[in-house]
């Protein structure tokens, strides 16, 4: 069994890649003007069509390391406390419904004006302020990357390549906790050294483990 840690905010915060603070700023943007400027709503496409054809190669990497609203819930959110996520909401069924939904509703909206563009893009960013609202949410009540339990993007990848290149885990591992403060997704990694890789298919790949582990035991398939 793994040590009991208390799952504190702080590695979360500090180990954040400068990058992440920049691609924060691009979902403010969107959210700001993109009722404005409806052409900034075609980023969510993009970055959904990246975080799911990403996923055959690397399983949840996009979501942990490019998403801009998973960059926005780390560096602006990750001060805030985690809490798991009630297990219904982690339920198969559950959420590959909530992407059965909110696909179908932006296909819906799509269809209404299927030839003007301005249109998609004002759906687009409708589609982005929602699930953002949602993700506030979660990542106030539960943790700031909750919503990444639920994403449809993430179910996604998770599903098409969730076991591609698993977390490391080498014997020499001390049993410390570090690595399970720092994850964003709270997955319980030292009760898997045995095994040497976690086996999560949401692993986000963001390697905020691998920074906070003091003993350098955590690694990724063909690192140095």
């Amino acid at each position: 069994m793994s040590v009991a840690v208390n799952h504190s905010p702080w590695p979360a915060t500090k180990l954040q890649p400068a990058y992440k603070w920049l691609l924060a700023i691009v979902v403010v943007v969107v959210l700001a003007l993109g009722w404005r400027l409806p052409a900034l709503g075609f980023v969510v496409p993009v970055a959904m069509a990246t975080g799911m054809g990403g996923g055959f190669f690397r399983g949840r990497w996009i979501c942990g390391n490019l998403c801009p609203r998973g960059s926005l819930l780390d560096t602006w959110l990750g001060f805030l406390p985690r809490r798991p996520l009630p297990e219904w909401m982690s339920n198969s069924a559950v959420r590959w419904g909530i992407l059965l939904v909110l696909i179908g509703l932006m296909i819906a909206q799509l269809t209404v004006d299927p030839g003007n563009w301005r249109h998609w893009g004002i759906v687009f960013w409708r589609m982005c302020l929602i699930t953002t609202m949602a993700a506030l949410a979660l990542a106030v009540t539960y943790a700031p990357r909750g919503w990444c339990g639920i994403c449809p993007v993430g179910t996604v990848a998770a599903q098409v390549g969730g076991d591609r290149q698993p977390l490391q885990i080498a014997s020499s591992c001390r049993a410390c906790g570090l690595c399970e403060q720092a994850c964003p997704m709270q997955f319980d990694i030292v009760d898997h050294r045995h095994a040497g890789k976690l086996p999560h298919r949401d692993c986000l790949k963001c390697s905020t483990c691998v920074k906070a582990c003091p003993s350098q035991v955590l690694s990724w398939p063909g690192s140095s």
